[in-house]
């Protein structure tokens, strides 16, 4: 049977791959950066994008977002309070977004205008690091309160991003963070991997992140 379910599998990702190809050339045509922001759950992903956003809206910058979960609306009413105009996609217990529920949720959203589009992924280390979603970027989270040894536990996720942001900063001292252990572990997975040091709640490293994206778009 394994042959089988190797197949639909494929012919889900071809799926998916195809429809993100086609959200990629909207982007590139509208001049959108397209960041995908992904996590475990609890790693505090909502509340550095709702401090990112503010950021970068007070830069001049137009902000759209899209925020998946299995339930509820609360990250979305959440980032809207940065001021951008964000949809909620509930996935109904599946554990990613795919490029299909990213090409809907575009219609409740002004983001042909956008200069950035965030997409909140689903937290979850292992579904979300097969799915293309159009995006130019993957940002991975990785907080404090998880251990240094995240990274060689999913390797794939850190390995498909381009920025690793270690959320949670101010909490490092409480938990014994040890930095160095985990600076070490990301960069054994993803040599190329840039590395941010954060605490959203503290406004710490932030503004070093903003001007990064702001960076990317310049």
């Amino acid at each position: 049977m394994r042959p089988k379910i190797l197949q639909i599998r494929k012919g889900i990702l071809e799926s998916n791959d195809l429809a993100a190809q086609k959200l990629r050339k909207d982007f590139s045509q509208k001049n959108v950066l397209v960041i995908n922001v992904v996590s475990s759950p609890g790693s505090g992903k909502t509340e550095l994008l709702t401090l990112l956003i503010k950021k970068l809206i007070t830069n001049g910058l137009k902000v759209c977002a899209v925020v998946g979960d299995l339930a509820t609306d609360n990250d979305a009413l959440r980032l809207k309070s940065s001021g951008a105009p964000s949809y909620q996609i509930n996935t109904n217990g599946n554990c990613h977004l795919d490029a299909n529920m990213i090409e809907k949720s575009l219609k409740k959203i002004p983001w042909k205008s956008a200069d950035i589009l965030f997409i909140e992924n689903v937290g979850n280390l292992v579904c979300p690091a097969s799915y293309d979603l159009g995006e130019n970027m993957r940002i991975i989270l990785m907080s404090v309160t998880e251990g240094e040894d995240k990274p060689l536990k999913y390797p794939t996720m850190f390995n498909s991003a381009d920025i690793c942001i270690i959320s949670k900063m101010d909490l490092s001292k409480a938990v014994n963070f040890n930095e160095k252990l985990a600076l070490q572990n990301i960069t054994s997975v993803n040599p190329d991997i840039k590395i941010f040091n954060s605490s959203a709640k503290k406004d710490v490293g932030v503004d070093k992140i903003v001007n990064h994206i702001i960076s990317l778009i310049k």
